[in-house]
């Protein structure tokens, strides 16, 4: 059999709960209790009204409620992140000490001194060149002598070879192991 239900309004509801009107609207809003518009006002059928408001403040007091369950969670998926994260740093910084992977900024100091090596062969070339040159006749000899010089400079770099070692002591003189593997040396 149903009961037959016993609707009252906001202010009723307020006083029962110890509560403002306005904080029983926003308990309606929130969805916690149920109300109803009857004639234009909103009316609480007074026992599901208790019975879902007691629900609510046991939840609340037992951690819960909507609002704990959502931080919590967003705690936990925050949480889990920043682990991820430190987890993908620990493996890009072992990758890099195992010379796997170099930092941009190595492979750039490592290519700049390439480039400054090359300049100063180029560079040199007028100086090593000028005697010789000066002392032949023709312009074909001369070609030739700088061609047979040009040459020899790229044979030069062409015995440019990757340096792991070289790598491994910037990350070390970067991350302050340089006095440490310097120490070990020693012994």
């Amino acid at each position: 059999m149903a009961a037959k239900e016993n609707l009252q309004s906001t202010a009723v509801v307020a006083s029962l709960f110890n509560l403002s009107e306005r904080r029983v609207q926003q308990l309606a809003k929130e969805g916690v209790i149920e109300g109803r518009k009857v004639d234009g006002v909103y009316q609480f059928d007074l026992l599901p009204t208790v019975r879902k408001y007691i629900a609510y403040l046991s939840d609340k007091a037992n951690g819960r409620d909507q609002k704990n369950r959502k931080t919590e969670e967003e705690k936990l998926a925050a949480e889990a992140d920043l682990k991820r994260a430190k987890a993908d740093m620990a493996e890009l910084q072992l990758k890099e000490l195992r010379g796997q992977m170099h930092r941009s900024e190595d492979v750039e100091a490592i290519t700049t001194d390439l480039v400054y090596t090359i300049r100063s062969m180029i560079i040199a070339l007028p100086g090593r060149l000028a005697v010789d040159v000066a002392a032949v006749d023709t312009a074909p000899e001369a070609s030739e002598i700088i061609r047979r010089e040009c040459y020899q400079v790229l044979e030069e770099l062409s015995n440019y070879k990757y340096d792991p070692e070289e790598y491994a002591k910037r990350v070390r003189e970067r991350e302050g192991w340089k006095e440490a593997a310097d120490d070990g040396d020693e012994e």
